[in-house]
């Protein structure tokens, strides 16, 4: 039997075995009630518990486990808002490169035969934009960002450019969830839920993706506009 396909197989049930196991952990709820404990460990053991965050982060991403966005979120309230910034901001990439690699080497028989409608739209907007289609998708996700890692897998992208976009491209909306995330922490009682800040950091989370949408169709109109000045 070919390697790639048994690694392959491997690759999902590890992935299935790990989203019906941990999956249920990463909830807001969950992630509120450990927050003070976790708290506590930090303040003694900060180098520990940021590469154990780093590294459990770039886990969740690379086998797409349900939760991201809470431990983002979690990750701001515990680390505060730069720190996280740092942390989520390259194991998100990390995890999403590797995630990409696995499609592209063991995993392109599944995700074609099960998002091989999709992978001809991806393949599409590559050919016709480029990165800056990948960009487009990072800024605003069309797809959830797991199908886009898989399917930007199996698309003619290269590693190193699939890593720098990605890293550019979803550094705005990580930072609005991280901001998002430090004003949940402070949120102590009824009262806190309408101050400006948390209010702001909310708003932010709905308007970010209008926002981005409008500018790259900002950015696409106007080499067509100074073209047809010419």
């Amino acid at each position: 039997m070919n390697k790639k396909l048994v690694f392959g197989v491997l690759f999902v049930a590890l992935i299935i075995i790990l989203a019906m196991n941990f999956g249920q952990y990463f909830t807001l709820e969950n992630a509120k009630a450990q927050q003070e404990a976790l708290g506590s460990f930090i303040e003694q053991n900060f180098l520990i518990a940021a590469i154990s965050y780093f590294l459990a982060y770039v886990a969740i991403t690379a086998f797409s486990i349900p939760g991201a966005a809470v431990v983002t979120l979690l990750g701001a309230a515990l680390f505060g808002f730069w720190t996280s910034l740092l942390l989520v901001s390259f194991a998100s990439t990390i995890g999403a490169t590797l995630a990409f690699l696995s499609s592209r080497y063991l995993l392109r028989d599944w995700v074609q035969n099960k998002f091989g409608e999709k992978l001809q739209v991806i393949n599409n907007g590559v050919e016709k934009d480029g990165a800056f289609y990948l960009f487009s998708l990072r800024l605003i996700p069309v797809f959830p960002f797991f199908l886009i890692n898989l399917l930007m897998g199996l698309s003619p992208i290269s590693t190193s450019r699939f890593y720098l976009v990605s890293q550019l491209g979803m550094l705005p909306g990580t930072a609005v969830y991280l901001n998002a995330g430090t004003q949940l922490a402070q949120i102590d009682s009824l009262s806190g839920i309408v101050s400006p800040t948390v209010l702001i950091s909310f708003a932010l989370l709905g308007v970010f993706p209008i926002i981005a949408k409008w500018i790259m169709a900002r950015i696409k109109v106007s080499p067509k506009a100074h073209n047809g000045n010419a």
